[in-house]
């Protein structure tokens, strides 16, 4: 692999077919954009990385999904208790990495939960239907994202207001929650979702609604099987106006869940429940000007969550986050420079807190002969840990075809990895004199399209972790690691389409990780789906997927185990009606009705069905 990686970074500088680079970064002229990886929207073919994208159809036809169930489906990405039952606590692990490695971006803001054990943002607060698209970045990216964007950001844009006046859309489904082993068929899940926008002169609008609720399986596996309910609301409100150039819109959501769960230690049937609130409110602003931008993106959060166990908790957080930053673009450079601030406070027995200051800057060098190169460096400064300088270099070479093109590229990356306000002073094995992380991650691959027709990639990533932040057991302390962990792997994509309303699917996955039991981290992992477009108003399609080996820890014995591998399969059915203003759909999961484990003693789905309706206005 080496002399690839040589290869690659010799020919690669970064894309750019023959076109004018100004024509390039505006997103009015373009097709399939990307946006995460440099900020400024460009062709897919001139990305200098392999941007995951989920965009309005895919949304639509996973219409019954979560949010993590259909990350879960991206090369690359692990994300444990999304197959299990709804309201599980998620483990997030990409290229090998853990979730406090993963940086989740709403609307161009951070969010994260600074009272949690990880600083993590929990996935099961953000309802699918709220969403306009997503776009997962891998690899470090320190540089435009902050701390701990070490293996990967999910960028996520929720939908903006409509252009008419007033638009609807409203959503129902229900259907089944049950195990392998009891196929009753009960109706005990259900979700519903109400939208109201527009735009009326100057002023945008809009309000949304979603709630869900299961029940019918239990948290662990149990000799009663008692079940354990889950239910979340979602609200969330949008005002915009317009200034002439300068477009500000406001923002406020409160995302409420309650989950009941089990004991672990000894795995029975406990009444215990997790309650978690997030309140957020938010700005944003953009000020366009003859070459570029001035975007101000700020937003306040407050996080409350108890455990009603017999180890209760509640635990409270803030953050305050700002991010300004210039974009402006010239004959073959396009260039951002800001500054980010944030500050994250928890209470423990005392208020604990840090803040941080980061000024950035990131140029992307775009050639009418195919070479670009992105480049960037951000300097850390942290309250509690000092300066550190973290930095990106990604070339790429595009040798552009009539009908499509063949891209080279190559990136070395940086990224500075804090300890969480839990893990440092936090109640439960803390630590104050715990390490940074440091990361540093090499990749490199190519991307091969013909246009509306096939896109396939290969991609390679190694990456070296240095003071690993782990809990230990024994100890019962946070503590970093001695030695330096290592993961690397081989991801696979192929998108083709044989026919015009049939499309394929397909991504593979190796991961290696070294240096610990790389914990819930199978090596192999594989998805694919088949859809066809039967006529103009019904679709269909099957999806498969496979999880190989991998190691998990049994909480009673506090030694690992290996879990077997299990493969997955679904179907999904739409009809539309009313000139497409009604959707109604059927979705099916693990059809074969396999039993299998996901997490070591928790309780997985059998067969189960989802129907519902999507009526828009």
């Amino acid at each position: 692999m080496p002399w690839l990686a040589f290869v690659s970074l010799f020919m690669g500088a970064s894309l750019w077919a023959q076109q004018s680079p100004n024509d390039s970064i505006r997103i009015q002229e373009l097709e399939e954009v990307v946006v995460s990886d440099t900020r400024f929207p460009i062709k897919r073919e001139n990305s200098g990385k392999t941007v995951i994208r989920i965009g309005p159809e895919e949304l639509k036809r996973n219409a019954g999904k979560s949010l993590p169930q259909l990350i879960n489906t991206k090369s690359g990405i692990e994300i444990s208790g999304s197959r299990g039952r709804p309201g599980e606590v998620l483990g997030v692990f990409v290229r090998g990495g853990r979730g406090r490695q993963v940086v989740v971006m709403v609307d161009g803001i951070r969010v994260s939960d600074p009272s949690s054990f990880s600083q993590e943002f929990d996935l099961r607060l953000l309802p699918i239907t709220s969403i306009a698209s997503v776009e997962i970045i891998k690899g470090a990216s320190s540089t435009l994202y902050g701390a701990n964007a070490a293996t990967a950001v999910i960028n996520i844009t929720t939908k903006d207001p409509s252009l008419k006046k007033l638009q609807g859309n409203f959503q129902a489904i229900m259907g089944s929650n049950q195990t392998a082993s009891e196929q009753r068929y009960r109706l005990n899940s259900f979700s519903n979702s109400a939208l109201v926008n527009g735009s009326l002169n100057r002023w945008t609008y809009a309000v949304g609604f979603n709630n869900r609720f299961t029940e019918g399986l239990s948290s662990l596996i149990t000799p009663d099987n008692e079940e354990d309910p889950f239910s979340a609301i979602y609200t969330d409100i949008k005002i915009g106006y317009r200034f002439n150039k300068l477009k500000v819109q406001l923002t406020a959501n409160q995302s409420k869940l309650r989950s009941a769960y089990d004991e672990s230690y000894g795995f029975l049937d406990a009444p215990y429940v997790f309650e978690s609130q997030q309140d957020r409110v938010g700005l944003s602003s953009v000020l366009p000007y003859a070459s570029g931008s001035i975007t101000l993106n700020a937003a306040y959060a407050r996080y409350t969550s108890e455990n009603i166990s017999a180890f209760p908790g509640t635990f409270e957080g803030r953050n305050f986050i700002g991010d300004l930053f210039n974009k402006y673009t010239m004959k073959h450079i396009a260039l951002i420079t800001g500054v980010n601030y944030s500050h994250e406070q928890s209470e423990f027995d005392t208020s604990e807190q840090f803040t941080s200051i980061d000024p950035y800057a990131s140029m992307t060098y775009l050639h009418p002969d195919g070479v670009q190169l992105n480049v960037g460096s951000r300097l850390n400064n942290h309250s509690e840990y000092g300066s550190q300088w973290v930095y990106t270099v990604n070339p790429s070479y595009v040798l552009k075809r009539e009908k499509g093109y063949l891209k080279f590229f190559g990136s070395y990356a940086t990224a500075f990895i804090t300890p969480s306000l839990t893990q440092l002073f936090g109640q439960f094995g803390a630590n104050p004199e715990l390490k940074p992380e440091t990361n540093r991650t090499i990749e490199v691959g190519m991307e091969y399209a013909i246009t509306s027709k096939m896109r396939a990639s290969m991609v390679y990533f190694g990456r070296r972790e240095e003071n690993f932040v782990f809990f230990d057991n024994l100890s019962f302390l946070y503590g970093n690691a001695a030695d330096a962990t290592r993961a690397a792997g081989v991801e696979l994509e192929i998108s083709y389409t044989p026919l015009k309303d049939l499309s394929l699917q397909a991504n593979y996955t190796f991961t290696e990780r070294k240096g610990d039991n790389a914990i819930r981290i199978p090596k192999h992992k594989l998805n694919a789906t088949a859809g066809v477009q039967v006529s103009d108003a019904f679709y269909a399609s099957l999806t498969y997927a496979y999880t190989g080996r991998r190691m998990d820890t049994d909480f009673n014995t506090f030694t690992d185990v290996s879990l077997e591998s299990f493969s997955l399969a679904g179907a999904y059915f739409s009809y539309d009606l009313l000139q497409r203003r009604l959707k109604v759909f059927l979705r099916g999961e693990n059809l074969l009705n396999k039993e299998f484990t996901e997490v070591f003693g928790f309780t997985t789905p059998g067969r189960n069905l989802q129907m519902g309706f999507n009526l828009q206005f």
